[in-house]
């Protein structure tokens, strides 16, 4: 849990960028993030340096040579404003005509996940004052343990939904971790997100085995899978892939899979079959040209539209008996169109849909207002879907305006109580919250999937008078109204 004087300290850095001229909350954050890198390679090397000075041994690897030393956090930190950013921006003779920011970009896959993706990275903090003072304000944060860091840059990340149409890579926390407790992520996934963004899903499942499993790392085989196979996340977005690289680091994932690709193209063909666990939330709005889609998508449903393309691709990546929940508009659970019949009775006809879950419209906001629902599916390729739960969420435990002010009225509790004892679900009425609605049903309604289509409004009679009676209460209350006027203009003697 961030502390007030955590977010005081990450705010007054983001104030400092904001009045140093650096506007774009990506940008800041990117910078931030290069920053945060830069010290925890300095704190990695120190702590080499201390293990092989205890041993006695020389150090095995260092990833700073000997005329670059004054690229180390804790050399640099100490220069003069002047000196730091020249440090940053002037190649250096005497250390081969690199930077700072050079040598971070050039150690590559030896730095780990983020410096695989540092291709393309640029410096953009404009001023030796501006740099100085960031520097100076992350040095005084204490990051000892995997919970600050993690907090701390999830706490960053939170400000994406001030970039306008970039918070669309922001997914609420507590939808993803509702997800991911109901998933139950277990010791042999292998977990994918192909849309993974800032990597928040594969976070929280990382956060939830640590939470509720953390005897599991006992077990060195599932060490070993945690630290280097268990997470994937695709991304074409070479400025999503650095800062979830970043954000898996800070939260203790040191070697996750990440893959810069489009997921849709041909060129992610070649994933089949790989993944035992899926959560998602894929684009939206997006639309493709026939042309840039993997063929073998095209075969599930022929559409331009990226949220049935990405259902299609869900299905071709996972393993028989493969979960997924994923987060999609509404319209795919209605739409009429014929890709949309296609992949919804794909899914309900030749795998196993378990749920729906509608969202209320306010959860993206303040930046979309579109209405969403969670699908969770089973790939099994031979059917099995029996019946179908569905659950109306009408409250997420905040207000539905763009405020988005924390309230008491949360059905999260509740929806993962009755998602843990679905059997019972059977016996409630449609009339309620939630309810199961039988494979024929939603067969007769063409694959219709939306939940107004089975859920049953009860409407309460209400008996008015008959109008003779109301016209005379209205004569009555008027003869009321000339006596009182009367009256008082005897009191006022007009």
């Amino acid at each position: 849990m961030i502390t007030g004087a955590l977010k005081s300290q990450v705010d007054k850095i983001w104030n400092s960028f904001w009045s140093g001229g650096v506007a774009n909350p990506l940008t800041v954050i990117e910078q931030m993030t290069y920053l945060l890198f830069l010290r925890r390679l300095d704190e990695k090397q120190q702590l080499e340096e201390k293990k092989a000075n205890i041993a006695g041994i020389p150090v095995k690897k260092s990833r700073y040579a000997a005329d670059e030393q004054q690229f180390r956090w804790y050399n640099f930190k100490n220069k003069d404003p002047e000196t730091m950013f020249q440090l940053f921006t002037r190649p250096q003779p005497e250390t081969r005509n690199l930077t700072v920011f050079e040598h971070m970009k050039q150690l590559g896959s030896e730095a780990g996940i983020f410096g695989t993706y540092m291709k393309g990275a640029t410096f953009m903090i404009p001023t030796p004052r501006l740099l100085d003072q960031v520097v100076q304000m992350l040095d005084d944060i204490q990051m000892d343990d995997r919970d600050t860091k993690g907090d701390l840059y999830e706490y960053l990340l939170s400000k994406i939904s001030t970039a306008g149409t970039n918070g669309q890579f922001r997914t609420p926390r507590h939808i993803i971790k509702m997800m991911v407790e109901m998933m139950e992520p277990n010791q042999e996934d292998h977990i994918c997100d192909p849309s993974c963004g800032t990597a928040g899903f594969l976070v929280a499942c990382g956060e939830y085995i640590h939470d509720y499993h953390s005897d599991w790392f006992h077990d060195k085989n599932f060490r070993a899978h945690y630290d280097s196979d268990m997470f994937t996340g695709i991304e074409f977005d070479a400025t999503m892939l650095r800062i979830g690289a970043m954000n898996l680091q800070l939260h203790g994932i040191e070697n996750p899979q990440l893959i810069g690709k489009d997921s849709l193209s041909e060129s992610n063909a070649d994933i089949r079959n790989e993944y035992t666990l899926i959560l998602a939330n894929p684009p939206f709005k997006g639309s493709l040209d026939y042309d840039m889609v993997d063929s073998s998508l095209l075969q599930v449903c022929k559409t331009k539209k990226t949220e049935l393309l990405f259902l299609a691709l869900m299905l071709r990546m996972m393993k028989i008996g493969g979960r997924a929940a994923v987060i999609v508009p509404d319209g795919v659970l209605f739409g009429s169109s014929k890709a949309h019949k296609a992949i919804r009775q794909e899914i309900v006809q030749n795998h196993k849909l378990d749920a729906i879950i509608s969202m209320p419209s306010g959860v993206f906001k303040p930046y979309a207002g579109v209405s969403t629902a969670v699908i969770i599916f089973t790939k099994t390729g031979s059917g099995g879907t029996d019946h179908v739960w569905f659950y109306d969420m009408k409250n997420d435990g905040f207000s539905l305006d763009d405020k988005r002010s924390e309230v008491k009225e949360n059905d999260i509790p509740d929806i993962l109580s009755r998602w843990k004892d679905r059997e019972r679900e059977r016996e409630r009425a449609r009339t309620e919250q939630s309810f199961m609605v039988p494979f024929e049903e939603i067969k007769e309604n063409d694959w219709d999937l939306s939940i107004n289509r089975y859920k049953e409004i009860v409407y309460e009679e209400i008996e008015y008078d008959p109008p003779e009676k109301i016209i005379d209460e209205i004569k009555r209350l008027d003869l009321e109204r000339i006596q009182s006027l009367k009256k008082l203009e005897e009191l006022l003697d007009i």
